[in-house]
């Protein structure tokens, strides 16, 4: 600055001082601008990579939008009324949907002696996706084929008639048996039963539909015996006692504590 005089310096240094400032909090302004936009861009990308954790209905239904569309049920001419579409064949094409409330009807360790007939009486094997809830405990037992059929503690009574699955009167044993019901099958949504042999599936089909569920909204899927994909959840433990060789938190088992309840007298 050696053009300025004393006084005209004190100017001069104060213009360029005041010029360098306010380049210098111009500078400030576009960075604190770019950092936000940053910010802002990686605050959605985490929303939307977290999407399913913090919102699963609104990530269910962006999946739901790419399903294949169920076909309706249609049962086959057999006993049991399993469904000509979506079985123990096809299963595999069918599972984990967002859409489709699954449920195994089988008891973990059942007494009724299927051996004897070639089945299973242990909870051996399921699928993925699909709750165990034992339709034993749920209502009285149809007659069945084999021995040992369990004939405790049931949340109704069940009167059947001479036609399999055929129900005369259902009587509610707790006061809680309804609402147990209403808590574990949606009514609002498609759903996928399988048991062993396709009996207890049966049944449960039948129970439900005589108490309000829409028809056309249960899938009779089979039975678990005639499975033969490779989408298996074993349950056993290899060199366990037989008697105690099940790994039942390999699932998720619906437990209805009867002690718990309120008896109807």
């Amino acid at each position: 600055m050696a053009f300025c005089d004393s006084k005209a310096e004190i100017r001069c240094v104060a213009f360029y001082g005041y010029k360098t400032e306010r380049k210098r909090v111009i500078e400030m302004k576009k960075n604190r601008l770019l950092l936000g936009g940053l910010l802002c861009m990686v605050l959605l990308v985490s929303a939307c990579v977290n999407v399913a954790a913090e919102c699963p209905d609104a990530a269910d239904a962006m999946s739901a939008t790419e399903l294949v569309p169920l076909p309706p049920p249609e049962r086959d001419g057999g006993p049991f009324g399993v469904d000509v579409n979506i079985n123990m064949s096809t299963i595999d094409d069918w599972l984990e949907r967002p859409d489709v409330a699954y449920f195994d009807m089988r008891m973990l360790y059942d007494p009724a002696q299927y051996e004897d007939i070639g089945g299973v009486s242990r909870l051996t094997r399921t699928l993925p996706g699909f709750r165990v809830i034992s339709f034993p405990y749920i209502a009285t037992m149809s007659p069945l084929p084999v021995d040992g059929a369990y004939d405790g503690i049931t949340l109704f009574s069940v009167v059947w008639g001479e036609e399999l699955g055929e129900i005369l009167e259902l009587t509610p044993n707790f006061v809680e048996s309804e609402r147990i019901i209403s808590d574990i099958f949606p009514k609002d949504m498609p759903i996928f039963l399988m048991c062993g042999g396709a009996g207890y599936t049966h049944l449960t089909r039948s129970l439900l539909i005589h108490m309000g569920w829409d028809e056309n909204l249960i899938y009779h899927t089979g039975g678990n015996w005639h499975y033969e994909g490779d989408r298996s959840i074993e349950m056993t433990i290899p060199g366990a006692d037989p008697e105690s060789d099940i790994a039942t938190w390999r699932v998720n088992y619906a437990f209805i504590d009867f002690d718990r309840l309120t008896p109807i007298e």
